[in-house]
Parts: structure tokens; C-alpha cells; sequence
């Protein structure tokens, strides 16, 4: 623990420093390549796996079941809608949902007592719900309207509140980057896309934003405090921040997502729990990815955006300049 605190203080201090800005053409090329993997995923694999939310269909749930066999379920939508092909799944320990293609009134009343029958369960344990397209095709609106409300209102605040249009560029870049890989992961491990996902991507916008913030409040700070005799380049304070913030982001991230990675394994192994599960999985990923995005992305390309400006260049110059005359 001790020397934990000790490399802590060497970061904060600059005794220490490991350079993120520096080797940016190395961040760079990841995080291109890991958006253009989350990318293809979904169009390689045939898109996502939208819940019933936003397809629309009919859902039926079979509770205090002695025998959670999907098979059962799969053969007994079969026997009444042969070309229908049901997603089912386990709910707890002792309960089963079946969600199939938009099915008339007389189909669904035959697929409940096919289900009741297959399982050994009277037929009042069998219920049954309809969700049509057009309500998924709102709420699927919804959802995107919300999110582009909160990445331009996000975008303002923050030019707003550092003064600078830059800082919001590069906090937006990394946000985007954060959602793009959130939506691979979710399209590699196959798991729908129900509104608690949708509730978990626009969760993960506040904390990556918020992870931004506090490290882009140190870099204001630091570059402030240059001046015309300063011994350090603006590349470099923007680096010592990001350093002296960077064991306080790791172990926000950690905090953040221990808890949450246990509600996935309870909600996906041992709840049956849907809704915990689609939740949790985006909000862990979130979680890490918007820890890594903005020691990696979001600070780095800040700095390259400024150090174009005429007076941070010439000071930047000057300072290297002394700093050779110096060495000779």
C-alpha cells in the first residue's frame, strides 16, 4: 500500500510521469481500430439482437414451471405457428419467456394453452402480452432524440464552462468513442437491446463526461499557470495533469465497476434477471471504456488541438529552445 502511495505521489509530483500525450500516435490507431471492430461486429453478425421493444411481437411468460427446457417452448410455438421461430428464456429459477412474431388473437390463445400444456402448468399461470412495431418504433425515436439532446446540450455546457470550444471537441470525440465500442460488445455477446440497455448507454454518457470533466478542470489549472518563463510545453502540462488525476480515474473506475459487474453475474447466472443484465453489461462497459477514453483520447487530443495556436506554439519553442541551450 505504501508504495502505492508513493507512486501516487510521483505522478502528482511529476517525479514520475507516464507520457499519454506524447505517444498519442499510438492511442490513436487503437481506438480507431477497436471503433472499426465494434463497427463491422453488428454488420458482419447481421445487426442487433433488438428486444421485443423495439421489433414488436408477442410475449408470453410461464410461471412455477418444475422444468425450465426451452426446447419445450421452441415445440410448442411450432405446433400452432410452424414458420414462427420463438426466443425464449429462463426467468429465476422457475419461470420461462417466450417472445414470437406478432401472432393474431385465436394464435396467441393457442400458443398459451400449447405452453400451459407443455410445461404441465394450468393455463392461468400462461400469460400473455402484445407490443406493437409502432410503439417500438417510438420509443426507438425517443431514444435517439434523447441522445443527440445530451451530447449538443453536453457540448455546449462544457465550451461554456472551460471557455474553450476545443475541450467539448475532444470530450464529444471520446464519447462517441465510448458508445461505438459499448455497441460492439453489446452486439458480440448477442444480448437484446431493450430499453434498460438504452437507459444504460445514455447512464454511461454522464459518467465519461463526468470522468472528462474532472480531468480537463487539472489541465485548465496547469496550462493556466504557463507563462512566457515556464519550463514546460503545453503538451507537457496537459500530460503532469492527466498524471496527477490518472490514480483518482482508475480508482473511480474500479469503485464504479465492482458493483455493477456483480449485479451482471447475479442478474445473468443466478436472478435470470433480464433487465438487470441489459443494464449492468452497458454500464460496466461504459464504465471502463470512459476510463480509458479519457486518459487515452479525450486529453491527448485536446492537447493536439491547442498546441497549433500561434502563442502556444511560439511559447512551446521558446521553451524547448532554453531547455537545448540549457543541455549544451
Amino acid at each position: 500500500m505504501a508504495n502505492l502511495t508513493q507512486f501516487g505521489n510521483d505522478l502528482y509530483t511529476g517525479k514520475r510521469s507516464v507520457d499519454f500525450v506524447g505517444k498519442r500516435r499510438i492511442w490513436y490507431p487503437i481506438a480507431i481500430a477497436l471503433m472499426a471492430i465494434s463497427i463491422a461486429i453488428p454488420l458482419v453478425g447481421g445487426g442487433f439482437n433488438f428486444g421485443i421493444e423495439f421489433r414488436g411481437g408477442s410475449q408470453f411468460q410461464i410461471t412455477q414451471v418444475s422444468d425450465t427446457d426451452q426446447t419445450l417452448a421452441i415445440d410448442a410455438v411450432e405446433s400452432v405457428v410452424a414458420e414462427d421461430t420463438a426466443r425464449v428464456t429462463t426467468v429465476g429459477g422457475d419461470g420461462v419467456r417466450v417472445q414470437t412474431d406478432q401472432l393474431s388473437d385465436d394464435e396467441t390463445r393457442e400458443v398459451s394453452a400449447a405452453l400451459a400444456e407443455a410445461y404441465g402448468v394450468p393455463e392461468e399461470n400462461v400469460t400473455s402480452s402484445f407490443i406493437g412495431p409502432s410503439w417500438g418504433a417510438d420509443i426507438t425515436e425517443q431514444a435517439l432524440r434523447g441522445l443527440v439532446v445530451f451530447i449538443v446540450l453536453a457540448a455546449i455546457a462544457m465550451a461554456l464552462y472551460f471557455r474553450t470550444w476545443k475541450m467539448s471537441v475532444a470530450a464529444i470525440a471520446s464519447l462517441l468513442h465510448d458508445l461505438v465500442i459499448t455497441a460492439g460488445v453489446y452486439a458480440a455477446a448477442g444480448f437484446e437491446i431493450t430499453p434498460a440497455a438504452v437507459i444504460g448507454f445514455l447512464t454511461i454518457l454522464g459518467f465519461s463526461l463526468y470522468d472528462t470533466v474532472v480531468v480537463f478542470d487539472k489541465i485548465r489549472e496547469n496550462t493556466a499557470e504557463l507563462g512566457q518563463e515556464s519550463r514546460s510545453t503545453f503538451g507537457e502540462a496537459v500530460n503532469l495533469a492527466v498524471n496527477q488525476t490518472l490514480v483518482r480515474s482508475i480508482n473511480t473506475g474500479v469503485v464504479a465497476a465492482l458493483p455493477v459487474a456483480a449485479i451482471l453475474f447475479i442478474g445473468s447466472f443466478v436472478l435470470g434477471a433480464d433487465t438487470l443484465r441489459d443494464i449492468s453489461l452497458a454500464l460496466l462497459v461504459g464504465i471502463l471504456v470512459g476510463t480509458y477514453s479519457t486518459i487515452f483520447i479525450a486529453a491527448p487530443l485536446y492537447a493536439q488541438l491547442r498546441e497549433g495556436e500561434k502563442d502556444i506554439r511560439t511559447r512551446d519553442e521558446r521553451t524547448l529552445a532554453v531547455r537545448t541551450a540549457a543541455a549544451n
